[in-house]
């Protein structure tokens, strides 16, 4: 889906000179606040914002000030695979 926003000129320039590529900067805010509110995980931000590893979404979300949304099933998972890892 491609959507389109309109901002005055100015206010543009200025904004994609202090923010770096306006586009992106837009994607990661409504990505960052959609995992925020719980719309979206984080192997969705991943695929959204092509991300190569779910460490590097969870820097990304903690560098937009956004909590992990990790519940007991992901807790349970994790465990399981370092118990994996130790028996190797």
């Amino acid at each position: 889906m491609q959507i389109t926003i309109e901002i005055p000129d100015e206010i543009a320039q200025r904004l994609d000179q202090t923010q770096g590529n306006l586009s992106r900067r837009f994607l990661e805010l409504i990505v960052a606040d959609a995992y925020g509110c719980g719309k979206i995980n984080t192997a969705e931000v991943r695929q959204i914002l092509q991300l190569p590893t779910r460490l590097s979404a969870h820097i990304f979300l903690k560098q937009m000030g956004i909590y992990l949304n990790y519940d007991e099933t992901e807790l349970e998972q994790d465990l399981q695979t370092l118990k994996e890892f130790r028996v190797q």
